[in-house]
C-alpha cells in the first residue's frame, strides 16, 4: 500500500485526494520508483481543471515529474537497477504514469540516473524544464554563441532553464516580464537583460540591446497581442518557437513582418523530443552534463509536503513564484 494522489472529478485544488492504494508491480519495460520528490507543472493544473489536451478517466492519477530510488524493475529493463537514484523525463501520458504519490510505475527509457551532486528536489525540478528548453533552443533553433534570444513567461521554470542554456552556448538571453516585481530576480536567475513590458516598448528595447539587429530566436508560450511586437523585435531570418497559448486573447498573424524579415514561426511541443529516440538521447547527454557541471541548476521556488498537495497547487496557480514548485515525499 502507498499514499497516492488522485482526482475523482474535475475542479479546483480541493479535488486532489490523498488515498491509500495498492500499487501493482512494474510491467515489462517499466520501473517502479520509490518517490522522494515531485516537480509540479502547469499542465497538471490544466488537467485537473479539464483544460488540458488529455481527458481523465476517473478516478485518475496525475503528475509528470519525479525523483527517487528504483524500488523494482520490470522484465527487459537493463539500464537501471534497484537502489539507483533516478529522475524521470516526463512521459506523454499524464495519468497512466502519474507521479503524485509514494510509488510510481514509469517507462524505463525515460528514467535517468541522477548526478551525485543533486538532491532529490533538484532532480524532480529538472527534466521537464530542461528537455523543453533544449528541444526548442538547442535542437531546433540551433542557438549558438553571439545569438540573442527573447524569453517570455520568463519567471517560469522553462524560462529560467532557457537563460541557463543560452549561457552554456554563449548566447544572450533577454527576459520579458510584465511588471517590475520580478525584474531583479530574473537578473539574478541568469537573464542578461530584462524588459518590463508594461513600462517599456519591447521593440525599442530589443533593438537597443542588439545594436539594431534584433533577436534571432524567440521562445514564447504566451501568444496573444504580444506576438506582433515579438516578431518586430526579431532579426532577419530569425525563428520564433511558440510552445503554449497562455494568453486568452486572439493571436494576430503579422504577415508583412514575417514576409519582410523571412521569419520562421514554429509550433513546438515537448512531445516532439520525447517521441524521437535519437533526439531524446542527445537531450539526455546535454542535460546530464550540464547538471553534473553545475551549468544547469534548477531554481526551486518553494517545497511542500505530499499531504499539502492542495496548497502546492494553489501556490502554483497564484503565479507569484520564480522557479519550480516541488513536493517532497
Amino acid at each position: 500500500m502507498a499514499r497516492i494522489v488522485r482526482i475523482h472529478e474535475y475542479g479546483d485544488a480541493s479535488v486532489l485526494k490523498l488515498e491509500e492504494l495498492a500499487v501493482p508491480a512494474p510491467a515489462a519495460l517499466e520501473v517502479q520508483i520509490d518517490v522522494k520528490a515531485i516537480g509540479l507543472n502547469r499542465a497538471e493544473v490544466m488537467f485537473r481543471n479539464h483544460a488540458y489536451l488529455q481527458e481523465a478517466e476517473f478516478p485518475s492519477r496525475l503528475g509528470y515529474e519525479a525523483a527517487g530510488v528504483v524500488a523494482a524493475v520490470g522484465s527487459g529493463v537493463t539500464d537501471v537497477q534497484v537502489g539507483d537514484k533516478v529522475g524521470l523525463i516526463p512521459p506523454l501520458d499524464i495519468a497512466r504514469w502519474g507521479t503524485y504519490g509514494e510509488l510510481a510505475n514509469v517507462p524505463a527509457h525515460l528514467v535517468v540516473k541522477s548526478p551525485a551532486n543533486l538532491s532529490f528536489e533538484q532532480v524532480a525540478a529538472s527534466w521537464m524544464q530542461y528537455v523543453t528548453a533544449w528541444g526548442a533552443l538547442i535542437e531546433q533553433a540551433k542557438l549558438q554563441r553571439g545569438d540573442f534570444v527573447l524569453v517570455t513567461a520568463a519567471s517560469s521554470s522553462v524560462g529560467l532553464a532557457a537563460f541557463q542554456m543560452a549561457r552554456m552556448v554563449g548566447a544572450t538571453a533577454i527576459a520579458i516580464t510584465r511588471t517590475q516585481a520580478k525584474r531583479q530576480a530574473l537578473l539574478e536567475a541568469g537573464a542578461a537583460h530584462v524588459i518590463v513590458s508594461d513600462e517599456e516598448d519591447i521593440v525599442e528595447r530589443v533593438m537597443a540591446i542588439t545594436d539594431g539587429q534584433g533577436a534571432r530566436v524567440v521562445f514564447d508560450p504566451v501568444g496573444g497581442p504580444a506576438f506582433e511586437p515579438l516578431t518586430q523585435s526579431m532579426a532577419r531570418g530569425g525563428i520564433l518557437l511558440e510552445y503554449g497559448a497562455l494568453s486568452p486573447e486572439p493571436t494576430p498573424f503579422p504577415l508583412f513582418t514575417v514576409l519582410g524579415k523571412s521569419l520562421t514561426l514554429k509550433g513546438y511541443l515537448y512531445a516532439e523530443i520525447v517521441a524521437d529516440p535519437q533526439a531524446l538521447a542527445r537531450a539526455k547527454v546535454f542535460i546530464v552534463e550540464g547538471l553534473a557541471s553545475g551549468a544547469l541548476s534548477p531554481i526551486i521556488a518553494r517545497t511542500f509536503a505530499l499531504d499539502e498537495i492542495q496548497d502546492a497547487h494553489r501556490y502554483l496557480e497564484a503565479n507569484q513564484q520564480i522557479g519550480k514548485v516541488v513536493v517532497t515525499v
